[in-house]
């Protein structure tokens, strides 16, 4: 994949999917960095964890000043409460979308000079909620839609020198998977719907932000990959009485 001894740093890669594509950017031979709030509960073999917040600019820019080389930037960090909108104001959503979007754009911009010199790229983490209606997390899905249009926008900008790509998931099977579908029986349920028959695995997730970043996608910028196990089944077609099988 040509990324032995890059510099790769994974933002909020401490668990769940950050963690998977950490481990799979150590096991194709680059040197990662983990920035999160926390540090991770187990530790991550082939990874150096940092401490930041990727709220605080300041903070931000530091961080990316203070490392010698920086070959590829995944912006995984994010995330949301399950809230509807009617039963917040707007100032919490704003945070919602100010982690999801405005982090990413902040960090990609304290690292452009480092990612220009290695002639880098940036992969953006961004989700299916982005591009269909997400009741109970609009903020996140206005936040993801944003981030993949960013994400177009910096790679025609920063061509030919830095490429931009996002990944756009779907399910994952992370630690806090149970906690999301019901238990077992409920990812067992929600599987079903997914056309490959399973959630993804973080390790699925950290196979596509390794080639993104490769050399084998070299020619590949301003790109959204689907990683989300072949979509979801439209609902009409159970819910229409034709061509049904006896």
């Amino acid at each position: 994949m040509g990324l032995d001894g890059k510099v790769v740093v994974v933002t909020g890669g401490t668990r769940g999917v950050g963690a998977g594509i950490a481990k799979a950017f150590a096991e194709a031979g680059a040197d990662v960095v983990v920035c999160a709030r926390r540090a991770p509960e187990v530790p991550l073999p082939g990874a150096e964890f940092r401490e930041l917040d990727l709220r605080d600019p300041e903070a931000v820019r530091a961080f990316f000043a203070a490392l010698p080389r920086v070959d590829v930037l995944v912006n995984n960090a994010g995330g949301t409460p399950y809230r509807r909108l009617t039963d917040a104001d707007a100032e919490r959503h704003a945070r919602v979308i100010e982690l999801n979007l405005v982090a990413p754009l902040t960090a990609s911009l304290a690292a452009y000079e480092q990612l220009k010199r290695a002639r880098g790229s940036v992969v953006m983490i961004g989700s299916v909620s982005g591009g269909r209606p997400s009741p109970g997390s609009a903020a996140y899905g206005a936040a993801k839609a944003g981030l993949e249009g960013l994400a177009r926008s910096m790679a025609v900008e920063w061509a030919p020198e830095v490429r931009v790509n996002t990944l756009v998931l779907g399910m994952v099977r992370t630690e806090l998977a149970h906690l999301h579908y019901g238990g077992e029986d409920g990812i067992a349920s929600v599987s079903r719907t997914v056309p490959l028959g399973r959630l993804a695995e973080p390790a699925d997730v950290g196979a596509a932000a390794v080639f993104l970043a490769s050399e084998a996608a070299a020619y590949i910028s301003g790109a959204s990959l689907l990683v989300h196990g072949g979509g979801e089944r439209p609902v009409f077609l159970d819910a229409a009485t034709v061509n049904k099988e006896g």
